[in-house]
């Protein structure tokens, strides 16, 4: 289903003000009524084998054996009709593909959003997070003696004083930046989507890379939309090869591609960057967001298709590093949407 382009531009205008939109057009639009999917499942990705002895250190279960590590788990909805180009979901950092499901606060996520926009959506959990299973045999190595706690796997969790600077809902915890649109009436369910982060202790690049990128192949045509710390990833997919990136779409990159780098695998095909609100008050993000700016200028002066968003430029206010959760969060999408009807050429 195509949002008309006045619902768009009403959509759009809703917020320019700050807090005042609401989910109400996308409701009329009939975004409430029957989702109509043709197929859903699951699968993985990736994967390889490991022999351990120190799978487990309690008795009714064997210490030996062979493990599977590094898959990259996948859940996909394909909506009846699918008319769009499809759109693999990339979570960021301490989460899980729970990021792009249902918000905090009850309503739709961007994964529906798409759906009921006619692309099939791959949702993924990155490897070691979620339902991608970590290497813990390290730990009971070490408990048992037979390994050295200097050689524990790095794991980091993000507590929520420290997640709030970062997420942007405040300067520090727990001031609130004025107009910050992210439901902080829903905390407390935002909190119990974060897991224990396990990327400091995988391989660079980390093992979803080229998972994301046989996930493309097969797929024959993908958009990469990705978020935070998982920003560069479909950048590092495409230099591994391009085949199957329809697209890239970063929300918020912890990290964009070097201006002064190797630009050729990117040149090929259209790149959307995209920013929130008060990222020049946060000395995390100003100087990544200045970095995409000059990726986005050297690209394009070497013959590339990309752009740059950054919401409040475009009179949209409000937005915290949590996006797709914030109350505008359809008002985004719908923005997103329309600008891969311009620029990525649907399935036949």
């Amino acid at each position: 289903m195509k949002l008309p382009l006045a619902l768009v531009t009403a959509l759009l205008a809703c917020t320019a003000a700050l807090t005042g939109c609401t989910t109400a057009p996308m409701q009329d639009a009939g975004m409430t009524g029957p989702l109509m999917i043709a197929k859903q499942g699951s699968f993985f990705v990736g994967g390889r084998d490991a022999y351990s002895e120190n799978l487990s250190t309690l008795p009714i279960y064997a210490a030996k054996g062979t493990i599977t590590l590094d898959q990259m788990y996948v859940h996909y909805q394909v909506p009846v009709n699918a008319r769009q180009v499809p759109i693999t979901l990339i979570h960021g950092c301490c989460l899980t593909g729970t990021t792009w499901e249902t918000t905090p606060d009850g309503r739709m996520g961007w994964d529906e959003f798409f759906v009921r926009q006619g692309h099939p959506t791959y949702l993924i959990d990155q490897v070691a997070r979620g339902r991608s299973a970590a290497n813990a045999t390290a730990f009971n190595a070490a408990k048992t003696g037979a390994g050295a706690p200097a050689a524990l796997p790095t794991v980091f969790a993000a507590g929520h004083e420290g997640a709030w600077a970062i997420f942007r809902f405040g300067s520090e915890f727990p001031k609130v930046h004025p107009g910050m649109q992210f439901p902080l009436e829903a905390q407390g369910e935002f909190w119990k989507q974060m897991v224990p982060d396990w990327s400091a202790s995988l391989p660079s690049p980390n093992p979803t890379v080229p998972a994301l990128s046989q996930l493309a192949m097969r797929l024959q045509g993908t958009v990469l939309m990705s978020h935070s710390q998982s920003g560069i990833y479909p950048f590092q997919a495409a230099a591994l090869t391009p085949q199957g990136i329809a697209a890239i779409v970063a929300i918020e990159p912890a990290d964009c591609p070097a201006p002064d780098g190797d630009l050729k695998p990117y040149l090929g095909m259209p790149i959307l960057v995209l920013f929130g609100d008060y990222v020049d008050l946060a000395p995390r993000w100003a100087p990544r967001l200045k970095k995409c700016r000059a990726f986005v200028a050297a690209a394009n002066q070497a013959g590339g298709r990309a752009e740059i968003i950054v919401l409040p430029e475009r009179g949209i206010k409000g937005n915290s590093h949590m996006i797709m959760q914030d109350r505008n969060s359809l008002q985004v999408a719908a923005l997103l949407d329309t600008w891969l009807r311009e620029h990525v050429r649907p399935q036949p």
